[in-house]
């Protein structure tokens, strides 16, 4: 029997459809992850080459078309990987002379079928350790035991490094598989010290570099910052890096320990990957914190889904906030990443849209029409990205309709966190009582819903901002991602 034929469009998750830019657009993304020079896992060369084969043949339109007729019948549609269950606040939107809001909720979780076909993915993962002067004491020692239960918790193919860093970085641990040797990975750990300032793009870059090592389509690889401080300087470096990495497929997550740290910074930092970053007020919590983000990594289906879209004039989106399975706020304009989807949690994203007044001939409006480029090392086939179109009829009447409930369920809960962004808006505006107005009526809501905690935080807050004319460092963070946290579904709260 003579040798199966390779089949390139699948090789580069196509239909034989696909346009010369489609196919351009699949390589360099795949090419990107697969690069010897920057790829070292065993084997990647190989199908590196195979994929760099099949993106010469089809982007050759004579080569193309001699191969094309050696194929037998398409089987016109990829394995499905994924369903998409999509809410609209109304069905339908009147012709009105004003500007109008409409939200969509957004669930996107892996079928049945793949659920069923998952297995075990290994991590490539890598920890970015602030070892500055300020992390001192009770601080670097929970990261030190933490870091340590991370690496008990590693199973034989799982890729593991640590970078320490301040005004300097270090390799404390290169990139590589410990199959049961622990103990001097550990002692390594525990020889940590503290000494310098910060500069975190320093600790990125070594990250970065160990990590791509090993970054492939069949690991998951992510980088875990934990800082206690501000980097001055540095901030577009840091940015482009995460660019880069969104691009080799390492995602980028932050821990920021304490009340000194950046939170504009880091969250702006890790939305490029589809990442999170996450507040960690006393040092008790980096363990549990740490250990929550490796069981989401363990468990994840597709590393960052990326929504890719044509703008449509007069209609923008105007909000986009990502609810589970780990809540951030989103970019606006596209490609927009989302972040990733588990085995057992949907990515659910809430977006809310501006839609300019509606001409006269206009039946309907075009909300989104783009695709959901999904990279999943749990995937064992190729596929095809998943298209959507988002429209909705336009009428002269309109009969008043409830939204869907579970929609205006994620809208109350996201009320809380709009009001604290409007009042961090306000105070940097100097419009401190309208500031003071939006946090009493978030303390409002909380104590009838039982946040008693969160709600005396807020109180406090109020004083301050009236006295000093600012948040404090601390009560600021604590507003800010304590109703973030509120968002999650009651078993996933923190």
């Amino acid at each position: 029997m003579p040798p199966k034929r390779p089949d390139f469009y699948a090789m580069l998750g196509l239909l034989r459809s696909a346009t010369q830019e489609e196919i351009k657009r699949a390589y360099y993304k795949i090419a990107k992850r697969l690069h010897p020079d920057t790829n070292q896992a065993p084997g990647e060369t190989e199908l590196f080459l195979e994929v760099q084969q099949a993106y010469q043949v089809l982007s050759d339109p004579a080569r193309r078309s001699a191969y094309d007729a050696t194929l037998g019948p398409e089987e016109m549609t990829l394995p499905e990987v994924v369903e998409k269950r999509i809410l609209l606040s109304r069905k339908e939107i009147a012709r009105l002379p004003e500007s109008q809001l409409l939200y969509v909720l957004v669930d996107v979780l892996p079928t049945e079928q793949q659920k069923q076909a998952l297995s075990g993915v290994p991590l490539n993962l890598c920890l970015v350790l602030d070892c500055s002067t300020s992390m001192k004491g009770e601080r670097l020692d929970t990261v030190k035991a933490s870091a340590v239960q991370i690496i008990r918790q590693l199973k034989p193919q799982d890729i593991f490094s640590v970078i320490a860093f301040n005004d300097r970085a270090e390799v404390i641990i290169p990139a590589t598989r410990h199959q049961g040797n622990t103990h001097r990975l550990e002692t390594r750990i525990q020889m940590l010290q503290t000494g310098g300032g910060t500069e975190i793009f320093k600790g990125l870059q070594a990250g970065f570099d160990e990590i791509r090592r090993y970054a492939n389509p069949n690991t998951v690889s992510h980088i875990i910052l934990l800082t206690d401080g501000r980097t001055y300087g540095d901030e577009p470096q840091c940015y482009e890096l995460a660019k880069q990495s969104a691009e080799a497929g390492i995602g980028i997550s932050g821990l920021g320990i304490g009340s000194g740290w950046n939170d504009i910074f880091l969250d702006q930092l890790v939305s490029y990957t589809g990442g999170t970053a996450m507040y960690v007020s006393q040092p008790k919590d980096i363990e549990r914190l740490l250990n929550e983000k490796f069981a989401n990594l363990t468990q994840i289906f597709a590393e960052n889904v990326v929504l890719d879209f044509q703008s449509t004039p007069g209609v923008s989106v105007s909000y986009a906030f990502r609810l589970q399975p780990e809540t951030a706020p989103l970019n606006k304009q596209s490609p927009i990443p989302l972040g990733p989807i588990l085995r057992d949690w949907p990515l659910s994203v809430l977006m809310e849209f501006l839609i300019q007044p509606v001409s006269a001939g206009q039946d309907e409006v075009e909300l989104i029409n783009g695709k959901l480029e999904i990279a999943s090392a749990a995937l064992q086939t190729a596929f095809t990205s998943v298209p959507v179109r988002l429209t909705v009829p336009v009428k002269d009447t309109i009969s008043p309709e409830p939204p869907p409930a579970s929609l205006v369920q994620a809208l109350s809960k996201l009320t809380l966190y709009r009001l604290q962004e409007k009042a961090r808006a306000e105070v940097e505006s100097g419009n401190y009582e309208k500031a003071t107005q939006h946090l009493q009526k978030m303390a409002t809501h909380l104590l009838a819903q039982g946040e008693r905690s969160m709600a005396k935080t807020i109180m406090l807050e109020i004083e301050n901002i009236e006295r000093e004319k600012k948040f404090s460092e601390s009560g600021d963070k604590q507003i800010k991602y304590g109703t973030r946290a509120l968002l999650l579904p009651g078993e996933r709260k923190r």
